[in-house]
């Protein structure tokens, strides 16, 4: 055992293992080099047009029709609600045709002329972002409820 203790010393050891770690990076490093050869350049690279993902839908019509469906949605929300037992406290809603959600906020009910009204505040979260809008909505003559006004903040 003593021979081969002095046959490789801790200078010995430390020569090798330099060597390894050199080795090591030399091999790390020849891929990069070959694939740097080749001559990448921004210039050369192309959109991949092969590949289809799923996306929403891309169409302002589409996005309108959702945006009206959650309208229609948020007033229906509003017109059933029964503001004394609200209290203040926010009105969630949700719509499972579009996949928008929010919360209606600030409602209040106001008699202006014999003309029953609530304004309110709501928030709508939908894949295309979070909006905050503000609307009116009046009991119209026939007993049935028009929104007024419906506008994005």
């Amino acid at each position: 055992m003593s021979r081969i203790a002095q046959a490789f010393d801790s200078r010995q050891w430390g020569v090798i293992a330099s060597a390894s770690v050199k080795a090591v990076v030399v091999t790390l490093a020849l891929p990069l080099a070959a694939c740097g050869a080749g001559g990448f350049s921004l210039e050369k690279a192309d959109v991949d047009r092969s590949i289809i993902t799923s996306s929403a839908p891309s169409s302002p019509a589409a996005a309108a029709a959702d945006k009206d469906s959650d309208q229609t949605t948020i007033g229906n929300a509003v017109s059933s609600a029964d503001v004394k037992e609200l209290g203040g406290q926010a009105l969630p809603w949700a719509n499972a045709g579009t996949g928008s959600r929010g919360a209606i906020t600030e409602l209040v009910e106001l008699k202006d002329g014999g003309l029953t009204c609530r304004r309110f505040s709501a928030t709508r979260e939908s894949f295309d972002g979070v909006a905050l809008y503000k609307g009116e909505l009046c009991l119209a003559e026939a007993g049935g409820w028009r929104m007024q006004e419906f506008k994005a903040l």
